[in-house]
């Protein structure tokens, strides 16, 4: 019998054994899922019926080698397995770009109900990363135009694969730079602008759990001492950038909200306001060009 179809029983002996090994068992179900293909409903099954059959994507023994790396140095499971989902789409994530959060789904949420009533336009992603709002943008919105910038160029590559990977057919184009930067030329013609900056202030980020600062990308992780120093870049180059009535949605620190949208309103944005994320904390800071 191969070692990827094995019975219940032996499956969650071995389960337990890699449990004991320390880490949280989130982490390793969540390993389970995405990279074997055992979902949480297939697990609670086999934890109820043990004598049945289990079929893995991958073996056991390669699921207790990612499970050891991670153990070892604590190194992200969606580097070690070199994916992760975000929204309803699978993305290919690397150390060369911060791993896609799900607070940052939200924009997208944020960003379709504020376009809903425009059929064509042209939207950009400052700092795309792996490009998870870029890829749903294109996704969501497949008669606009795009555009993703990212002054990292291993980053700006993991993200133009990911998008031909899930849109192959999107209008999308991609440009190496700081913010804005790189989009000089189209500068008043953007209707819609979405950004997760870096936002952790300098000196927070030895604070943070050894998971994130010893493997993801300092410098999409530091927003300078208030943690500002981007966000204030995109801010200031949105009233050259955005088109007349066009919306920038940013992400942002949890205690960043007062002073982002005083930020706004000082500059002449218009309908300024923020929302919160899942736990109730002002996350995000929304303004529209007169």
């Amino acid at each position: 019998m191969v070692d990827n179809f094995i019975s219940g029983n032996t499956f969650l002996h071995w389960r337990k054994k890699m449990i004991l090994k320390g880490g949280r068992k989130v982490d390793l179900d969540w390993l389970l899922d995405i990279a074997a293909g055992v979902s949480w409903s297939q697990l609670q099954n086999i934890i109820l019926n043990p004598e049945n059959f289990i079929s893995l994507e991958i073996s056991t023994k390669e699921l207790e080698v990612i499970w050891n790396s991670h153990l070892k140095d604590q190194t992200p499971l969606q580097y070690l397995i070199s994916k992760c989902p975000w929204r309803e789409l699978e993305l290919e994530v690397s150390a060369d770009a911060l791993i896609p959060r799900q607070e940052t789904e939200f924009l997208i949420d944020f960003a379709l109900k504020k376009i809903n009533d425009i059929k064509f336009g042209t939207w950009a992603d400052l700092g795309t990363g792996s490009g998870p709002l870029a890829v749903s943008l294109a996704k969501s919105l497949p008669d606009w135009n795009g555009h993703a910038a990212d002054i990292s160029k291993d980053a700006l590559e993991l993200a133009e694969k990911n998008l031909k990977s899930i849109v192959p057919n999107a209008n999308v184009r991609f440009s190496l730079g700081d913010w804005w930067e790189p989009l000089q030329r189209w500068w008043g013609s953007f209707d819609l602008v979405l950004s997760n900056p870096p936002y952790i202030p300098s000196d927070l980020i030895k604070e943070l759990e050894p998971i994130v600062k010893n493997h993801e990308p300092i410098i999409a992780l530091d927003g300078g001492a208030d943690g500002m120093n981007a966000s204030k870049k995109i801010i200031l180059g949105a009233s050259h950038g955005l088109a007349r009535g066009g919306w920038l949605i940013i992400e942002h620190h949890y205690d960043q909200s007062e002073k982002i949208i005083d930020l706004m309103k000082n500059i002449g944005m218009e309908e300024v306001s923020f929302e919160r994320d899942l736990s109730g904390i002002k996350r995000y800071a929304i303004c529209r060009k007169k």
